[in-house]
């Protein structure tokens, strides 16, 4: 039983391996096309069983809200580049979106946008104290240190520990982000 136990954390472990290593492939090979069209990629996730979706989020580079005609350039662009290098060995549907916005925050121009915000972060070692997850609101970014407020404690966390963050859908980032499109549509 303990073998058993021991062979599915293995399981596990790899297979976050090889999609990490399939996620960093697809980024290599539709980055160039994107940055082309004017986008980037937020983030690669395959997720499901039988039926797996490779959902692919992509932003603009001049920082002006994504349509729907961005993700549909960017699905176009998309699959074509992945018809013919063929990465996923198994069959699956293509979603192409907007980072949303509760988004992740991958970049540190990113955290610095949204200074002042909501933020839950999960990070992929643990800090001196033990913790791996934080719920805060960004108080800054000095190189690779972000400092977070949780529970009124300045918390300082390594921007290259975090495996993953993202904003909090509040009414202040709701309103944030409806002035910043009223601004662009002026």
């Amino acid at each position: 039983m303990n073998f058993k136990g021991g062979f599915v954390l293995k399981s596990a472990f790899f297979s976050e391996i090889m999609m990490s290593t399939i996620n960093e492939k697809i980024k290599n090979l539709i980055s160039p096309t994107l940055t082309d069209i004017g986008l980037w990629v937020v983030s690669i996730r395959i997720m499901g069983g039988d039926d797996k979706v490779l959902q692919i989020m992509v932003d603009r580079l001049d920082g002006t809200p994504v349509d729907v005609n961005d993700c549909e350039n960017a699905s176009r662009s998309i699959s074509a580049i992945l018809d013919v290098e063929d990465p996923i060995q198994t069959a699956y549907n293509l979603e192409v979106s907007t980072p949303g916005i509760d988004r992740p925050l991958v970049r540190h121009q990113d955290w610095e946008k949204f200074v002042g915000f909501e933020v839950k972060v999960e990070l992929k070692t643990q800090t001196e104290t033990g913790r791996r997850r934080y719920r805060g609101i960004i108080e800054g970014i000095d190189n690779d240190v972000i400092t977070l407020v949780v529970d009124n404690n300045s918390e300082n966390i390594d921007f290259n520990n975090i495996f993953f963050a993202k904003l909090i859908l509040t009414d202040e980032l709701i309103k944030f982000c409806s002035q910043e499109v009223e601004a662009i549509n002026k």
